[in-house]
């Protein structure tokens, strides 16, 4: 069995529905608490034994590959400061063993496409793909989970969770049989598919363990919903021949690409804080009840 080893995070997507905010400063840099989207999406992967990330990413987006890189004057400076705490998170974005690899996508054709971009490095490998804008809160981080998965089974696993009816127009959503509690064989998956024709309300989040074999299909896929070269078709024609499950991770996913799954993703992040949550929940407590008064 091939070990998972590569993550894949494409970060060349624009934003738009955080503008002016992103109109220079990549989404995936925007931060929760004191760590930005990409920073929590890359610790996951890490946790999840993961030795090279791969960042597809596009113009403006240069701030993505500072942040994985060395900061020789930020770390000097505090350094000589005896700023030693500030230095460790500065230093310790990543661990020493991990590798960063940054590829460039000329044109932002969808996410299939970015995908389609990292098989270069990829090769025969399987490999994971995040999306920065689930983040995940758990125990055991959602990749973690689905690596357990992935070594037990060896074949690709998508994860899922259950959405509301009138949110599965927005997501790819599967068809299949329940293998166990939490664990489906999937037979069918279709992007952002109308309620009536929908397989189930079971959607894929921006988490992926994908067999090689994905490439393939990417490299002959036409342009599919919204006229962009979709994974979710690709892997709807690798299910065919190959074996695809789907897991429905422990935890709470908060969708970051919307303002209110943000302000989310804040409020939770800030109560569990180890150094601001008490402070944080006091204060929540008194603006609610400021805003009962008015």
């Amino acid at each position: 069995m091939t070990e998972l080893r590569t993550a894949v995070f494409p970060v060349a997507g624009l934003g738009t529905r955080f503008l002016p905010a992103t109109k220079a400063n990549p989404k995936e840099m925007l931060p929760v608490v004191d760590k930005p989207l990409i920073q929590y999406a890359a610790e996951e992967a890490v946790s999840a034994g993961i030795e090279t990330l791969v960042f597809v990413y596009g113009r403006n987006k240069g701030s993505i590959v500072d942040h994985f890189d060395k900061a020789y004057e930020l770390e000097t400076e505090l350094h000589n400061k005896g700023k030693q705490e500030m230095l460790a998170a500065v230093k310790n974005v990543l661990p020493s063993h991990v590798s960063c690899v940054f590829i460039r996508q000329a044109e932002a054709l969808g996410l299939g496409h970015a995908v389609l971009c990292a098989r270069p490095v990829i090769g025969n490998e399987p490999f994971a793909v995040l999306l920065a804008d689930d983040l995940v809160l758990s125990e055991q981080s959602c990749l973690s989970q689905m690596a357990d998965v992935y070594n037990y089974h060896h074949c690709s696993v998508l994860g899922i969770e259950n959405v509301a009816e009138d949110q599965v127009s927005s997501y790819g959503v599967i068809g299949g049989t329940s293998l166990k509690s939490g664990l489906w064989e999937l037979d069918q998956i279709v992007e952002k598919p109308p309620i009536d024709q929908a397989p189930s309300t079971k959607a894929v989040i921006g988490r992926y363990i994908l067999s090689h074999e994905i490439f393939a299909h990417l490299a002959n896929q036409g342009k599919g919903a919204g006229g962009e070269i979709q994974l979710t078709d690709a892997i709807a024609k690798m299910m065919k021949s190959k074996r695809v499950l789907g897991y429905e991770f422990e935890g709470r996913r908060f969708d970051c690409g919307s303002k209110l799954g943000y302000l989310q993703a804040q409020l939770a992040y800030g109560l569990q804080h180890p150094d601001l949550g008490a402070d944080f929940a006091e204060i929540a407590r008194d603006e609610l009840s400021k805003l009962s008064t008015q």
